[in-house]
């Protein structure tokens, strides 16, 4: 690709790994429509690396605080003495079906799970899911039911949305979008289900981008072209990711997901016209 595409799909990372819309879904998609090569599992791996910056940088105080009670906790033995150090647990326990599932169907989650009928269709497929959890949280609400804080979540969620987070690796799922849409089906807050999120994003992400630097280590060192483009894309992601971010946080502190949830519905049924017509190859 050229410096100008990389730079694009920075972008396009940024805008859309922390929105519930698909990162993997619109790395794909934006090739498919520019007429440009699609980049790769491996490449949008690797540049999920500047996302993963982005929250290590904004959430810094979080994960320092949990870093550090996890540390002391298992040194004194009482890994669990506080909520900090217990939340570290979680995040590592929700981040096991991630792993799991990802090495189980590595395969044709790099192969045959990029096509744009799959993306389509985890396009819809999860804004119907995510429609039918506000739904749900509208009830509650309505009843007087207050949501679960950060603080109140426990084993039994992190698994759960650790389970949900697995879903994100059918291209066109969204991490952020299945891990939300968890989330408030286990009766979290909007804001709450996204920095929840957030957290438990990192191990996965950092470990899939390490992974794939290390798995196309000898092709992206081959040409310094290769490397330059891997890491415009990648401070590009990061920048903007950055932005969005502290956008969505705010939003949700308000908005329902109903925007994201339209946006959803309209791209995928845009994407399964257009393959059905001939304006795309699947």
């Amino acid at each position: 690709m050229s410096l100008f595409e990389a730079i694009i799909l920075g972008v396009v990372q940024g805008l859309t790994e922390f929105i519930p819309i698909s990162s993997t879904a619109h790395l794909r998609i934006v090739p498919a429509l520019a007429g440009w090569q699609d980049p790769g599992a491996a490449f949008s791996a690797i540049i999920q690396t500047g996302t993963l910056a982005a929250v290590l940088i904004y959430f810094h105080r979080d994960i320092a605080g949990i870093s550090t009670a996890f540390v002391k906790g298992v040194l004194s033995g009482k890994p669990f003495g506080t909520q900090e150090s217990k939340m570290g647990w979680m995040i590592g326990v929700g981040t096991l079906p991630i792993v799991f599932f990802g090495l189980l169907f590595k395969t044709p989650i790099e192969t045959s799970l990029r096509s744009l009928y799959w993306i389509g269709a985890a396009l819809i497929a999860l804004a119907l899911l995510l429609s039918a959890a506000e739904w749900r949280m509208k009830r509650r609400a309505a009843r007087g039911q207050k949501p679960k804080t950060l603080a109140e979540i426990g084993w039994k969620d992190a698994l759960l949305i650790g389970f949900a987070q697995a879903v994100a690796l059918v291209p066109g799922s969204s991490r952020s979008g299945v891990t939300i849409t968890a989330g408030l089906f286990l009766d979290l807050s909007r804001e709450t289900a996204a920095r929840f999120s957030f957290l438990l994003s990192l191990p996965a992400v950092l470990a899939a981008g390490l992974y794939q630097l290390y798995d196309q280590w000898d092709a992206i060192s081959a040409s310094s072209d290769s490397m330059t483009n891997l890491a415009a894309a990648t401070l590009s992601a990061g920048i903007v990711g950055y932005a969005s971010i502290a956008f969505l946080l705010s939003f949700l502190k308000s908005h329902s997901t109903g925007l994201f949830i339209a946006y959803r519905l309209l791209l995928g049924l845009l994407i399964l016209g257009m393959l059905a017509t001939g304006g795309l190859q699947p």
